[in-house]
């Protein structure tokens, strides 16, 4: 599938079949960060990988899910949950500014995910806390986001954002996702 196709159906999943995601491509994922670019080659990203049922059901209520939708209806249910999280962590350590780095693993790593099947949600409402002491993350390591992954079992759709629906997601009649997006002439202009 070409990349912009790709692009087009990459979207964020929140609910997910109970198929665990395969040791070789949690290997492509990694991969993914490791040879994103980066500013002055520092390579700041790291990554925890829960990929336990156990571990995954520890992670599962430190996270939040969907908040434009009622939690009944964004929050994925029992037979639902993702099968593996990556923790995206900050090495403080090294000098810079690492938000472009990061901003770029996570378009590699979701995008690597979506090209084999698996869809991901990438979480930054989460329980930094309680998730850094669960997966032992220390200093000068800092967690930034969590990335929930599975094989969807719903999908996800493209409208026009018009003023009735504004930017917020919304599930329409067969509990699918409906993502608006600006125009094309609303973001970009020519000189």
């Amino acid at each position: 599938m070409p990349v912009m196709e790709k692009l087009f159906t990459r979207r964020t999943y929140r609910r997910f079949r109970q198929k665990a995601v395969p040791q070789d491509v949690v290997e492509d994922l990694i991969e993914a960060v490791r040879i994103s670019s980066s500013a002055a080659n520092r390579q700041p990203v790291r990554l925890v990988i829960v990929n336990t049922p156990e571990a995954v059901a520890a992670v599962q209520p430190l996270v939040k899910w969907a908040a434009y939708l009622p939690p009944e209806q964004g929050a994925p249910k029992a037979d639902e949950q993702p099968t593996l999280y990556a923790a995206v962590v900050d090495d403080t350590s090294l000098p810079g500014d690492h938000g472009v780095d990061l901003g770029i693993a996570l378009a590699n790593l979701t995008l690597a995910a979506w090209d084999k099947g698996v869809g991901s949600c990438i979480m930054g409402a989460i329980d930094k806390p309680a998730l850094t002491e669960l997966l032992h993350i220390e200093e000068p390591q800092k967690l930034m986001y969590m990335v929930a992954f599975g094989y969807p079992s719903h999908e996800a759709h493209l409208v026009p954002m018009t003023e009735e629906t504004g930017v917020k997601y919304y599930l329409d009649e067969n509990r699918d996702y409906c993502v608006p997006k600006r125009s094309k002439e609303e973001i970009a202009r020519y000189l």
